[in-house]
């Protein structure tokens, strides 16, 4: 199981709200800011970018040795990157790695909150970095150490979300689309006036699931109705998304999982899923079965939701150059794409596209649709760090609907 495939990113309804609060809590009680109704600091948006402050004595000198006789400290997703890459990092740098989970980003923000860990590299989402570093937990980059930085995607070489990346490197990108089995759906997706529409047909009552995740499950009752903010703060588009999701439970007892075997398995014919839980699915398919039966839809035109992972630096490691230089190596070609190999999820590399996935037979020829794009993350809707007060509005929609399920 991939990490998005093990647990919902939030945890889902019953944990949905603490992610938003544990980091800006520690913030309050030091004075920083409040976790009430409004986060101290800018939410990060495309059109509003966010250049995190950095204190120079907190960057390590440049040159420095990798520590001697270590062991490197991962905080890591369950099954979130690949051991064999991971082995081969400890021998080039003749130190130990050690590779602790988390299940949801809710409980790696609470062990890292109490400030007693010593983790070295963490793998956080997108809309939890402003917490990171408001509270102090993420060392600053030295980037000297990251020159494998030039063999990623431009926007990630200065995400709006950790402008000059002094926080932050790129781990994957991935979109939220359709999962559909082609021998049970007789719709065309790519025809549809609005493919996310799919779901709310009763021929495939029964067969359909959503993600056990507040953000995409309400994301995707937005986007059928055409709302297209997936960050609103509006209390009626929230209440039209969550309505929307309520006719799916009238149309019968919709599922909700991050099964990546569902669809493969025949259980599921329609199934809201992540790219790059999708890409090894065919590798699930019962003897016999052609994989090509599994289809994939994204807009074409890459608007709809696309996202990225990150890895960063904690604050509280104690093997700071070894954790620079861990960075640098999952980025570099050979290392990230041999990670892909394993993990289905895309790295941001220059050097691919989706032909050559294709031909190298890292992506099936029939879900060609779940690579990603760069251009995806110029039009794409991005679900993005919310204001607490905005984050319980969610939250609260979303339990509503999974109480009638």
């Amino acid at each position: 199981m991939s990490r998005r495939d093990f647990l919902a990113r939030s945890g889902g309804a019953a944990l949905a709200v603490s992610a938003a609060g544990f980091l800006l809590d520690a913030c309050a009680s030091s004075g920083q800011g409040s976790s009430t109704s409004a986060t101290s600091y800018a939410l990060a948006r495309p059109g509003q970018p966010v250049t995190w402050p950095v204190a120079g004595s907190e960057v390590i000198a440049g040159g420095l040795r990798p520590e001697q006789n270590a062991t490197l400290q991962l905080y890591n997703w369950e099954e979130y990157v690949y051991t064999k890459v991971v082995d081969a990092f400890a021998a080039r740098y003749h130190c130990k790695v050690e590779i602790t989970t988390f299940g949801t980003m809710d409980e790696a923000l609470a062990k890292i909150s109490t400030g007693q860990v010593n983790f070295d590299v963490f793998w956080p989402t997108v809309d939890v970095v402003g917490q990171l570093v408001t509270g102090k937990f993420l060392r600053p980059l030295n980037h000297s150490y990251i020159g494998n930085i030039d063999q990623v995607w431009p926007q990630f070489q200065n995400p709006f979300y950790d402008q000059g990346w002094h926080y932050t490197v790129p781990y994957t990108v991935y979109t939220t689309g359709i999962a559909y089995r082609k021998d049970h759906v007789t719709q065309d997706p790519y025809s549809m006036p609005n493919g996310w529409s799919m779901l709310w047909n009763p021929a495939y009552r029964g067969y359909e699931s959503i993600l056990d995740d507040y953000r995409e499950g309400l994301s995707l009752g937005l986007l059928r109705n055409g709302l297209t903010d997936l960050n609103t703060t509006s209390q009626a588009q929230i209440t039209r998304a969550k309505n929307s999701l309520i006719e799916l439970i009238a149309m019968d007892k919709i599922q909700i999982n991050n099964s990546y075997t569902a669809i493969p398995d025949d259980q599921v014919w329609v199934q809201q899923a992540w790219s790059g839980a999708i890409i090894p699915t065919p590798s699930e398919m019962p003897k016999g079965q052609s994989p090509s039966v599994i289809g994939y839809w994204f807009p074409p035109n890459g608007r709809g939701p696309v996202n990225n992972d990150t890895m960063a630096i904690l604050s509280s490691g104690s093997n700071p150059v070894l954790a620079h230089l861990f960075l640098n190596y999952m980025l570099e070609y050979s290392n990230a794409m041999e990670n892909f190999a394993w993990l289905g999820y895309q790295p941001p590399q220059r050097q691919i596209t989706p032909a050559s996935l294709v031909k190298d037979g890292l992506v099936p020829s029939n879900l060609a649709s779940c690579t990603v794009l760069p251009s995806y993350f110029d039009v794409g809707y991005r679900e993005l760090e919310l204001s607490p007060s905005v984050n319980l509005a969610w939250t609260d929609a979303w339990q509503q609907f999974t109480a009638g399920t």
